[in-house]
Protein backbone atom coordinates (compact mmCIF):
# COMPACT_ATOMS: atom_id res chain seq x y z
CA UNK A 1 0.00 0.00 0.00
CA UNK A 2 1.04 3.85 -1.15
CA UNK A 3 1.83 5.17 2.38
CA UNK A 4 -0.18 9.02 2.97
CA UNK A 5 0.97 11.70 4.65
CA UNK A 6 -1.85 13.21 7.55
CA UNK A 7 0.31 16.14 8.57
CA UNK A 8 4.00 17.13 8.59
CA UNK A 9 6.25 19.95 10.71
CA UNK A 10 8.92 21.07 9.40
CA UNK A 11 12.39 21.12 12.18
CA UNK A 12 15.22 23.31 11.00
CA UNK A 13 17.52 22.65 9.25
CA UNK A 14 16.07 19.73 7.41
CA UNK A 15 14.07 17.36 9.08
CA UNK A 16 10.17 16.47 8.63
CA UNK A 17 7.99 15.33 11.62
CA UNK A 18 5.93 13.19 9.80
CA UNK A 19 2.39 11.86 11.04
CA UNK A 20 1.15 8.97 8.48
CA UNK A 21 -2.45 8.20 7.27
CA UNK A 22 -2.46 4.72 8.60
CA UNK A 23 -1.61 6.53 12.51
CA UNK A 24 1.95 5.89 12.70
CA UNK A 25 4.53 8.82 12.92
CA UNK A 26 8.09 9.13 11.52
CA UNK A 27 10.90 11.46 11.60
CA UNK A 28 12.86 12.17 8.44
CA UNK A 29 16.29 13.60 8.20
CA UNK A 30 16.16 15.05 4.28
CA UNK A 31 19.96 16.56 4.54
CA UNK A 32 21.56 13.99 2.32
CA UNK A 33 18.35 13.87 -0.26
CA UNK A 34 19.24 18.45 -0.21
CA UNK A 35 22.73 17.14 -0.80
CA UNK A 36 22.47 15.41 -3.37
CA UNK A 37 19.29 16.73 -5.53
CA UNK A 38 21.48 19.71 -7.32
CA UNK A 39 20.84 23.31 -7.91
CA UNK A 40 17.04 22.33 -8.46
CA UNK A 41 17.06 21.47 -4.57
CA UNK A 42 19.59 24.32 -3.01
CA UNK A 43 16.62 26.56 -2.10
CA UNK A 44 15.29 23.93 0.53
CA UNK A 45 18.27 25.25 2.24
CA UNK A 46 16.87 28.15 3.47
CA UNK A 47 14.79 27.87 6.55
CA UNK A 48 12.10 30.27 5.48
CA UNK A 49 11.92 28.10 2.34
CA UNK A 50 11.87 25.02 4.27
CA UNK A 51 9.38 25.83 6.52
CA UNK A 52 6.56 26.22 3.98
CA UNK A 53 6.29 22.85 3.67
CA UNK A 54 2.98 21.71 3.59
CA UNK A 55 0.97 18.64 2.67
CA UNK A 56 -0.60 17.96 -0.98
CA UNK A 57 -2.09 16.01 -3.27
CA UNK A 58 -4.34 13.79 -0.94
CA UNK A 59 -1.21 13.07 1.43
CA UNK A 60 0.80 11.65 -1.92
CA UNK A 61 2.94 14.27 -1.34
CA UNK A 62 4.86 16.83 0.16
CA UNK A 63 5.84 20.59 -1.34
CA UNK A 64 7.26 23.84 -0.66
CA UNK A 65 6.85 27.18 -1.97
CA UNK A 66 9.27 27.52 -4.59
CA UNK A 67 10.18 26.42 -7.79
CA UNK A 68 8.56 22.89 -8.15
CA UNK A 69 10.00 21.67 -4.59
CA UNK A 70 8.96 18.61 -3.63
CA UNK A 71 8.76 14.83 -2.62
CA UNK A 72 6.53 12.64 -2.94
CA UNK A 73 5.68 10.16 -0.08
CA UNK A 74 6.55 6.86 -1.08
CA UNK A 75 10.07 8.18 -1.03
CA UNK A 76 9.92 10.27 1.67
CA UNK A 77 8.24 6.64 4.13
CA UNK A 78 11.74 5.08 2.55
CA UNK A 79 13.82 7.99 3.94
CA UNK A 80 12.36 7.62 7.17
CA UNK A 81 12.36 3.78 7.68
CA UNK A 82 15.90 3.45 6.89
CA UNK A 83 16.88 6.19 9.54
CA UNK A 84 15.00 4.51 11.93
CA UNK A 85 16.77 2.48 14.71
CA UNK A 86 17.58 -1.14 14.08
CA UNK A 87 16.36 -3.22 17.07
CA UNK A 88 17.62 -6.21 18.39
CA UNK A 89 13.80 -7.28 17.80
CA UNK A 90 14.56 -6.24 14.38
CA UNK A 91 17.75 -7.81 13.07
CA UNK A 92 16.14 -11.00 15.31
CA UNK A 93 13.80 -10.91 12.87
CA UNK A 94 15.71 -10.54 9.60
CA UNK A 95 17.93 -13.35 10.69
CA UNK A 96 14.74 -15.74 11.02
CA UNK A 97 12.70 -14.54 7.87
CA UNK A 98 15.37 -14.97 6.15
CA UNK A 99 16.80 -18.37 7.53
CA UNK A 100 20.24 -17.83 8.35
CA UNK A 101 21.90 -19.46 11.30
CA UNK A 102 24.54 -17.36 13.46
CA UNK A 103 27.80 -18.38 11.11
CA UNK A 104 25.91 -17.75 7.55
CA UNK A 105 24.79 -14.17 9.04
CA UNK A 106 28.27 -13.28 10.48
CA UNK A 107 29.41 -14.30 7.05
CA UNK A 108 26.84 -12.43 4.81
CA UNK A 109 27.79 -9.44 6.73
CA UNK A 110 31.40 -9.68 7.10
CA UNK A 111 31.75 -9.43 10.27
CA UNK A 112 32.66 -11.82 13.31
CA UNK A 113 30.85 -14.17 14.46
CA UNK A 114 31.42 -12.75 17.85
CA UNK A 115 30.42 -9.19 16.84
CA UNK A 116 26.93 -11.18 15.72
CA UNK A 117 26.00 -12.82 18.77
CA UNK A 118 27.20 -9.19 20.25
CA UNK A 119 24.43 -7.42 17.78
CA UNK A 120 22.02 -10.38 18.56
CA UNK A 121 22.56 -9.75 22.20
CA UNK A 122 21.76 -6.14 22.33
CA UNK A 123 25.05 -4.27 21.71
CA UNK A 124 24.87 -1.47 19.36
CA UNK A 125 24.52 -2.50 15.45
CA UNK A 126 27.48 -0.57 12.87
CA UNK A 127 25.89 2.26 10.57
CA UNK A 128 26.94 -0.39 7.45
CA UNK A 129 24.72 -3.28 8.70
CA UNK A 130 21.92 -1.23 9.46
CA UNK A 131 22.35 -0.09 5.97
CA UNK A 132 22.86 -3.62 4.84
CA UNK A 133 20.29 -5.50 6.35
CA UNK A 134 17.58 -2.59 5.24
CA UNK A 135 19.06 -3.14 1.55
CA UNK A 136 18.26 -6.70 1.75
CA UNK A 137 14.62 -6.66 3.13
CA UNK A 138 13.67 -3.84 0.51
CA UNK A 139 15.85 -6.18 -2.32
CA UNK A 140 15.87 -9.73 -1.85
CA UNK A 141 18.38 -10.10 -4.69
CA UNK A 142 21.48 -8.65 -2.85
CA UNK A 143 20.96 -11.68 -0.36
CA UNK A 144 20.29 -13.72 -3.28
CA UNK A 145 23.65 -12.24 -5.40
CA UNK A 146 26.32 -12.63 -2.05
CA UNK A 147 24.88 -15.26 0.58
CA UNK A 148 26.75 -18.02 1.05
CA UNK A 149 25.20 -20.90 2.54
CA UNK A 150 28.09 -22.94 5.10
CA UNK A 151 28.43 -26.59 4.50
CA UNK A 152 27.72 -29.03 7.00
CA UNK A 153 30.00 -30.86 9.05
CA UNK A 154 33.06 -29.11 10.67
CA UNK A 155 35.18 -27.53 8.39
CA UNK A 156 38.41 -28.88 6.95
CA UNK A 157 41.58 -28.04 8.63
CA UNK A 158 43.99 -26.08 6.92
CA UNK A 159 46.97 -27.97 5.23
Amino acid sequence: MTPRVKAILPCAPSSLTIDWADGGRSTADLTGWIATGGEMLNPLRSADIWNTATVTDYGASVEWNGEDLAIDAYHLYQIAEDQRDFYVDDLRKWQEDIGLSNNEAADFLGVTLRTWNNYRAGAPVSHAVKMLLRATQRDPLLLHAHFRPRRPGRPRHAA
